[in-house]
């Protein structure tokens, strides 16, 4: 049953972080850009859903959670392509920024709980807890198979919509932008939009893994975001390390798989008896060795090809 528990909690967590994976897969694999506006657009899309989610509207925070990510993702494109700022120290701006309109938006505290004090029928102010969408809908008795369930139906409908946006004429532009840029610009195609679309999508994306994550957790927190880029792109690399570098959809399907993996893998880490201080430690050497996955991939490949030429010879 602890096992059972702890994979189902793992699965959640993945889960929930897919769409920062896939946020991450649209900037870095389809527009070939290193977009370092993650960190901070993840706790901005926390922090606005946080807020909207305590004034009594759980569907609309994670909306605004979307638009505000999306907010974020337009300065930084607007950095990149119209002031021509570098794409790295244009995400740093955007995410140091980030950080000042994030403390301001949760009104000055560094963490903000889903709730809202009002008068009991005793005449005492005392919390309530907000109403986020996984209390709305239950699909199960156990709260965390539940909530699950409804993440799972997000990121479907998530995978399914982005799938078919690749294959539409403004995803082709999307996609031709990132393999050669040049060209684009050539053709009728505005190659400066096309990045700044890419860039608000993705970014977006990322803002709605941070909403969902504040109404699972019931809280928002500025530390959330930090290391979230490291951990999507980790989610991003081992997911293509498993189906190889094949179309859009199963490269979408990928980065959803990888992000589960990838909280498989950590969960399974946090089960070895070591201190605490250890954790941050475990966590960067299950990111490093996903970092050099596609290598050892490749070099094994490599191998069989040319054993299997060597047969071939000797035959």
């Amino acid at each position: 049953m602890m096992y059972a528990d702890m994979l189902i909690s793992a699965l959640g967590q993945g889960i929930i972080y897919a769409p920062m994976a896939l946020g991450i897969f649209i900037a870095f694999r389809i527009l070939n850009t290193p977009d370092l506006t993650t960190d901070g657009s993840f706790v901005f899309g926390m922090a606005v859903c946080a807020m909207v989610t305590i004034a009594g509207h759980p569907i609309i925070g994670i909306l605004a959670g979307i638009a505000a990510g999306m907010g974020a993702g337009l300065v930084t494109g607007f950095l990149q392509t119209t002031f021509k700022i570098n794409p790295i120290l244009s995400g740093i701006l955007t995410m140091t920024g980030l950080y000042t309109v994030n403390y301001a938006v949760l009104g000055g505290q560094s963490n903000r709980y889903l709730q809202s004090m009002v008068i009991n029928k005793s005449g005492v102010e005392a919390p309530v807890s907000s109403r986020t969408i996984y209390k709305m809908v239950s699909f199960s008795e156990n709260g965390a198979v539940s909530e699950l369930i409804l993440s799972v139906i997000i990121v479907v409908i998530l995978v399914v919509i982005l799938a078919v946006f690749f294959k539409t004429r403004p995803g082709l532009a999307l996609r031709a932008t990132g393999d050669n840029e040049e060209m684009v610009r050539t053709s009728s195609i505005n190659a400066n939009l096309t990045r700044r679309m890419g860039i608000m999508l993705a970014n977006g994306l990322v803002a709605l893994s941070g909403a969902m994550l504040c109404q699972q957790q019931r809280y928002a927190d500025l530390g959330n975001g930090n290391g979230m880029l490291v951990v999507g792109l980790a989610s991003v690399i081992i997911g293509q390390a498993i189906f190889g570098k094949r179309g859009v959809t199963l490269s979408v399907i990928s980065a959803v798989v990888g992000s589960v993996l990838y909280r498989i893998i950590l969960q399974a880490a946090y089960q070895i008896d070591m201190p605490s201080y250890t954790v941050k430690l475990i966590s960067a050497l299950i990111v490093a060795i996903s970092l050099t996955l596609p290598l050892v991939k490749e070099k094994i490949d490599a191998g069989k090809m040319r054993r299997s030429g060597e047969g071939r010879v000797n035959r």
